[in-house]
């Protein structure tokens, strides 16, 4: 895994990870799924054992450019998972409501419980992404948002959950061409919207402002993992692979307890 690992280092760099990679992989989308099904299996009986013991919280962070595939990621991935341990938490524009309270407010209520893995689709990272992009902060502000994160992070990590942070990356021209199917295709055309074509022009101004906040917050406690994106069937293989790894690693065992009747 450590293959996708961002290197520990503050100068992040994305042109360092090649978004087309399929790890050596000599396959097509076609003979990917049964793979896949392999990893749903083994992710499906992990997450079992994870909120029978109720003992182990998971956060899951998903962040990419537009049309990276944060939305089938979850879908393919989590396929086999049980609903009854699995959330999935979407952040869009903050309400007003939101905006009377620091910007972590919201992030804090949705994390895991005992037994839970949390998928954030989008996260507090758009508080130094996209706050950035589109002027809503300054240079002052989200150099100290990095160190808000880093500590919130710590603090969740500490308290007994795992975190794994996901960017998936994607190239520009792969992001073009998914913008295009989505005007072509009348089955896609839903997801489309013109914020689409306006943050295309700004493809510079998103990644330069993804490696600073990837740069400054890869943590030994919290480690980003760069995941190619161009081949959707890779990027659902790849990530599968770290969250069973990871869950894996936890040495996973459902608790012990007395039945009296």
């Amino acid at each position: 895994m450590d293959q996708w690992r961002a290197k520990a280092k503050k100068k992040f760099k994305l042109s360092e990870f090649d978004p087309g990679d399929t790890d050596g992989w000599d396959v097509d989308k076609d003979d990917a799924p049964e793979t896949l099904m392999e990893l749903q299996e083994r992710l499906g009986k992990l997450q079992n054992l994870l909120y029978a013991g109720h003992e182990h919280r998971v956060l899951i962070v998903l962040q990419g450019m537009d049309t990276s595939g944060k939305d089938g990621t979850i879908r393919h991935v989590f396929k086999g998972v049980d609903p009854q341990g699995v959330r999935v938490i979407g952040f869009k524009k903050p309400t007003e409501r939101e905006l009377d309270h620091d910007y972590l407010w919201r992030i804090h209520q949705h994390t895991p419980g005992k037994g839970e893995i949390v998928i954030f689709n989008r996260s507090h990272y758009e508080d130094v992404v996209a706050a950035r992009v589109l002027g809503l902060i300054n240079k002052t502000q989200w150099l100290k948002r990095y160190a808000h994160i880093n500590e919130f992070e710590r603090m969740l990590v500490e308290e007994g959950t795992t975190i794994l942070k996901f960017f998936l990356n994607i190239s520009a021209k792969e992001q073009w061409e998914r913008i295009r199917a989505r005007v072509d295709d009348p089955a896609k055309r839903w997801k489309f919207s013109p914020d689409d074509v306006k943050a295309r022009t700004q493809w510079n101004t998103y990644a330069r402002a993804y490696e600073q906040a990837i740069g400054a917050t890869n943590t030994r406690w919290a480690p980003w993992h760069v995941i190619p994106a161009n081949k959707k069937w890779f990027r659902n293989l790849a990530v599968s692979s770290v969250i069973v790894d990871a869950l894996t690693k936890m040495k996973l065992k459902v608790a012990r307890r007395t039945i009296s009747f």
